[in-house]
């Protein structure tokens, strides 16, 4: 491994001059952390990274994550100066309308960047998801000889990060699972925006990695370029262990009057102390933007390196697809993202039954039925598998010396769980789902926002979806989390009927690319309506369908609802149609989808020509009223929480009965 010469510093330097050029140019941004962990970034990039600007997606690229999204810049200059599609006027561009460059990197958005960053913590569970996946990736892949799968994940992180509980969420479970191939350097620069990190994060961090089952280092002088070769090939060494590596970095290095500030967390340096920067930096202080050819012809000479490392793998697996066929041919069907062939006929088919079963039991034995044909399903829960029935009965369980079985355990950690399954997504070949009750969505909620911000189709299974939870009260009753997932651009919310819909649920899952789902299921039993009596269970593909048509087909009034409640709504219709009041069922399982719909589509299930219409559930009325109108209302629970009682009882007590909704429906007629 070469040692830093001088021509590396100039590099280094070049990575923090542009970093402040652009902040400056945009007057925004963040120039701390690139200026101080520049020589980190540095010197992973150019010695240790596996990657090939040429081809951003190469699959044993190593991946690379900047945690604290708001050093952005840093970023965004390693991926120009290394030769990424990105040029010089999108970097003169950060943080502009349309620009390549946004204020947090963005996946999908701009070439090279592994994942969006910027909540603090996110970046540390996503490199915890990616590192889980490539050791499961390696031990269904990998045969002696063939090492076609050997990519590390490397993060940059920082104090913000360290002190998310998110964080020591997902750190916990990468120790306990021995992720020797996760390294973090840490930019450790003891300031955050208030001031010094004293004031707030006194603990030993190393000592807390240590007791988590890291393998942790320090180095003194975060300036010292030359101290993390010898650290970064201490951490490779170190194969049964997630290593992190502690350099005390100067927030702001280089700048007379900043460094070492909080100020220069957040703020331009201003054009008199970006001169002085240069000059302490020996960068040209009179030119912005500029890259000297030595540097930029140094740079860029990882594109050949790139070339050549992804030649030597191709070549690899050319030969690895004639020693073992049918691996090499399903690792390129999960890395282009096809569909193990005839899925959809392994879902079963459920006869009618009145007594029923909870749609968290038919779930799960959907979910196994398509587990059994799709090795690339796996996921877990927040310590709830047997509540949630989220258990792989076709799999083992996911521990070290096991890591090709495809059943997790996440721990009581919702929100690391979440992180770390957008982290699996993001290497495109797992396709991973992860569980809790719905109330505990609150606690996942900014991990499944940046699952549909990255629109990676992570599945989430929430379980315990309403007052049917009982007894367990209104610390386990979800009441406002329907409309608050609804609410979240992106994500597919499911609220299935029964266990027929929950089967057609999976097939609009398992065809979902480019969105997250959440699937909403019950505690309790329901029944499993009798389709010869119903439409069929099919038209949860349109989201929003007729259930049951009103007598002679022109409906006087409209029933809409949802998951448990469409029974008692059943129930109703037959009230009023006793009454002669022509009564039309219509189950919306999911609004996301029926808003999909053509508009002649969704007139046909809603006519505007009916104004008389009820939407029944167990929840806040909060989404529905675009379906009633002016003249329709709602059976719902508003500006209240649940209770602790039976099940039974709460329905009746909160009005989710037949005879309560058939009442309301008079009261309008």
């Amino acid at each position: 491994m070469k040692e830093i010469t001088v021509l590396d510093i100039q590099c280094i330097n070049t990575i923090r001059s542009l970093s402040i050029d652009a902040i400056e140019k945009a007057n925004s941004g963040h120039p701390g952390l690139p200026l101080g962990a520049a020589p980190m970034a540095y010197v992973l990039w150019d010695r240790f990274l596996r990657h090939n600007p040429a081809n951003p997606n190469w699959q044993n690229r190593d991946r690379f994550v900047l945690s604290g999204g708001h050093g952005s810049m840093l970023l965004y200059s390693l991926l120009h100066l290394y030769g990424y599609e990105l040029s010089l006027e999108d970097i003169k561009n950060f943080r502009q309308w349309g620009s390549k460059t946004p204020g947090h990197p963005e996946v999908n958005h701009t070439p090279g960047v592994e994942t969006t960053t910027g909540p603090l913590g996110q970046g540390f569970a996503n490199s915890v998801g990616m590192a889980i996946a490539a050791a499961h990736l390696a031990a269904v892949f990998n045969r002696p000889g063939f090492e076609i799968v050997n990519f590390h994940t490397y993060a940059i992180v920082g104090d913000g990060d360290l002190m998310e509980g998110l964080t020591a969420e997902a750190a916990s479970l990468a120790g306990t699972l021995e992720l020797g191939k996760l390294i973090c350097l840490y930019d450790d620069n003891h300031i955050s925006i208030e001031g010094d990190t004293d004031i707030t994060f006194r603990e030993d961090r190393l000592a807390r990695f240590e007791s988590y089952g890291w393998h942790t280092q320090a180095i003194e002088d975060g300036n010292n370029a030359a101290a993390y070769i010898e650290a970064i090939i201490n951490a490779k060494k170190i194969t049964d262990k997630p290593s992190i590596i502690a350099a005390r970095t100067m927030i702001g290095f280089g700048s007379p009057n900043k460094a070492g500030t909080a100020s220069a967390h957040g703020e331009p340096l201003g054009t008199e102390e970006i001169i002085a920067t240069k000059k302490a930096l020996g960068v040209s202080a009179d030119r912005d933007f500029h890259v000297a050819d030595d540097v930029r012809s140094h740079f860029r000479k990882a594109l050949q390196r790139g070339a050549e490392m992804q030649q030597q793998w191709d070549m690899l697996f050319t030969e690895y697809k004639k020693a073992h066929p049918a691996l090499a041919e399903e690792f390129e069907r999960r890395n282009v993202g096809i569909l193990p062939k005839n899925i959809e006929n392994s879902i079963p088919i459920f006869p009618a039954d009145e007594k029923g079963m909870a749609t968290r039991a038919s779930g799960a034995k959907v979910l196994n039925s398509i587990a059994e044909k799709m090795p690339e399903l796996m996921g877990g829960s927040a310590d709830l598998a047997p509540s949630t029935k989220t258990i792989l009965n076709c799999s083992g369980h996911f521990f070290p010396g096991a890591y090709e079985n495809r059943n997790m355990h996440f721990g009581v950690r919702e929100s690391a769980m979440a992180g770390i399954c957008n982290g699996m997504a993001l290497t495109k070949m797992v396709r991973p789902y992860c569980s809790t009750f719905l109330i505990f969505s609150d606690y996942l909620r900014p991990s499944l926002r940046l699952s549909a911000l990255m629109r990676q189709p992570v599945i989430y299974i929430l379980t315990h979806d309403s007052i049917g939870v009982g007894e367990d009260g209104p610390t386990h009753q979800p009441v406002e989390h329907f409309a608050a997932l609804r609410a979240i651009p992106n994500l597919i919310f499911m609220r299935p009927c029964d266990a027929n819909e929950v089967a057609e649920a999976w097939k609009i899952i398992l065809n979902l690319k480019n969105n997250p789902v959440a699937l909403a299921l019950t505690r309790q039993n329901l029944p499993t309506l009798d389709r010869s009596k119903y439409t069929p269970a099919s038209g949860v593909k349109n989201g929003g369908y007729i259930l049951k048509e009103a007598a002679g087909g022109k409906p006087e009034f409209v029933l809409i609802s949802s998951g448990s409640e469409i029974h008692p709504t059943l129930l109703a219709a037959e009230i009023l149609e006793e009454k002669n009041i022509a009564t039309r069922v219509v189950s919306m399982p999911c609004m996301e989808i029926f808003e999909q719909q053509s508009a002649d589509y969704r007139e046909s299930v809603l006519p505007v020509s009916v104004k008389n219409r009820i939407a029944i559930e167990a929840g806040i009325a909060q989404g529905w009223h675009k379906y009633i109108g002016e003249h329709g209302t709602t059976v719902t629970i508003d500006n209240r929480f649940g209770t602790s009682s039976p099940a039974g009882i709460l329905f009746k007590e909160y009005g989710f009965t037949a005879e309560n909704i058939a009442a309301k429906a008079l009261e309008i007629i």
